[in-house]
C-alpha cells in the first residue's frame, strides 16, 4: 500500500489517500465493466442463516432488518446499494465474512427494498440518514450499547458518510467503511448517462420505475404513471418522483443535498472508504482529494475493480473478492482499539 500525495501542506489537517498495491484485478475481467457486472451477476456467497425482523416505524411506516451471527457480538449495520437488499451477493457475502469473525451483522433494508411495497408514499434516496439513525439509536436502547460499526456499499455508502458528517463527534460508532460510493450525485448521474454505462443506468432505473409502477397500482400516485415510460435517465426519475416526493425543489437540488462529498471534512470516527479508480458509476473528478477529508478518513483507492466487486485471482474457478476481506480486517483492528462510547 503506498500513499499518495496529500495534495497540499498541512496534511495533519486533513485525512489520507492511498493507493493500495496488495489488490491486483483479476486479468481475465479487464476494464471496469466485466467485473462489475460478473460481481453482480455471477457471485455466490456462501450459506448463510439469516433471521428477518419487520420494525414498524415512528412515521406509519416500516423495515425490514436481515440480521445474522452471534446473537450477543457487537453489531455491524451493512447498508447494501440503489435497489439492492439483503439477498444482493455483496450483502451476503459480508454477512457472512462478519459472521466467521464473531461479529453481528443486520441489513438496513430501504423502504421497499425487502420485496414488500413500503406503506407511505415516500421511498428511500441517497441522502436519507434519518432511518439510520433511528436503527443505531434502537439498538444502543436494546442493548445497552451501540453498534460498533455502519458498513455502506454504493448509495448505502453515501448514506453512511452524510450521517457520520451530520452527527460528527456525537456518532455513536467506532468506525466506519464505505465502498464505491456516488459522493457526487450529479456528476455520477450525468457519467451514467454516458456510453456503456448507460447499461447500469437503465437497469436501475427500470427497476425503480417498475416498483413505482406496482406500488401505486391500486392506490392513487403522487405523479401520473402513465409519465414513467418517459424517465430513462437517473436525472429525469429523481426530477420528476425522487425530488418531490422527499421534499426536494428538483433533482438539482436534491443532487445537491443529498450529496456526502460536502459532509466528508465533518467526519469525526475512523473512516475507512474504498474505491477503484476505474469505478464505472462515478467519474474521477468526483473522487474526493485528502484535503476534503476529515483527518479521521482514510480513502483507499485500487487499480482497478469496477463498481462493488474488487475481483482478483488468475482464474475463475479460483477468484476471489477483496472487499469483504478487507472490510473484516478494518473492523477488527479498529473495534478492538476503539470501542464505541
Amino acid at each position: 500500500m503506498s500513499r499518495t500525495p496529500d495534495h497540499g501542506a498541512g496534511a495533519d489537517a486533513h485525512g489520507r489517500v492511498v493507493q493500495r498495491t496488495d489488490f491486483v484485478a483479476a486479468p481475465w475481467l479487464p476494464g471496469p465493466h466485466l467485473p462489475t457486472i460478473w460481481a453482480s451477476l455471477c457471485r455466490r456467497p456462501p450459506p448463510l442463516a439469516v433471521t428477518f425482523e419487520h420494525l414498524d416505524l415512528p412515521d406509519g411506516d416500516f423495515l425490514e432488518l436481515a440480521w445474522a451471527g452471534p446473537a450477543d457480538a457487537p453489531v455491524v449495520i451493512v447498508l447494501h446499494g440503489l435497489e439492492g437488499s439483503h439477498g444482493s451477493s455483496y450483502a451476503r457475502a459480508l454477512l457472512a465474512g462478519l459472521d466467521a469473525a464473531g461479529l453481528r451483522g443486520v441489513v438496513l433494508q430501504f423502504r421497499g427494498c425487502s420485496g414488500r411495497p413500503n406503506r407511505l408514499d415516500r421511498s428511500y434516496h441517497s441522502g436519507d440518514t434519518g432511518d439510520l439513525d433511528y436503527l443505531v439509536g434502537l439498538i444502543e436502547r436494546r442493548s445497552g450499547r451501540p453498534p460498533c460499526a455502519v458498513v455502506g456499499y454504493s448509495l448505502g455508502g453515501n448514506v453512511t458518510l452524510k450521517w457520520l458528517g451530520e452527527r460528527g463527534a456525537a456518532a455513536p460508532v467506532s468506525t466506519a467503511v464505505a465502498i464505491s460510493v456516488p459522493f457526487d450525485l450529479g456528476a455520477c448521474a450525468d457519467y451514467l448517462d454516458q456510453g456503456f454505462s448507460r447499461l447500469y443506468q437503465r437497469r436501475l432505473v427500470g427497476s425503480m420505475r417498475r416498483k413505482f409502477a406496482s406500488k401505486f397500482a391500486s392506490r392513487p400516485a403522487p405523479i401520473d404513471p402513465g409519465a414513467l415510460h418517459r424517465l430513462r435517465s437517473f436525472r429525469a426519475f429523481d426530477d420528476a418522483i425522487t425530488a418531490p416526493l422527499h421534499g426536494f425543489r428538483d433533482a438539482v437540488d436534491y443532487y445537491e443535498r443529498a450529496s456526502c462529498r460536502p459532509f466528508l471534512r465533518r467526519i469525526a470516527v475512523p473512516t475507512l472508504i474504498v474505491h477503484a479508480d476505474d469505478d464505472p458509476f462515478v467519474p474521477p473528478s468526483a473522487i474526493p482529494q485528502a484535503a476534503e477529508l476529515a483527518p479521521p478518513v482514510t480513502l483507499e483507492l485500487t487499480r482497478g475493480g469496477g463498481h462493488v466487486a474488487f475481483l482478483s485471482g488468475r482464474v475463475p474457478w479460483r477468484s476471489q473478492y477483496w472487499c469483504e476481506a478487507r472490510i473484516v480486517s478494518h473492523l477488527l483492528e479498529t473495534i478492538t482499539t476503539r470501542p464505541a462510547a
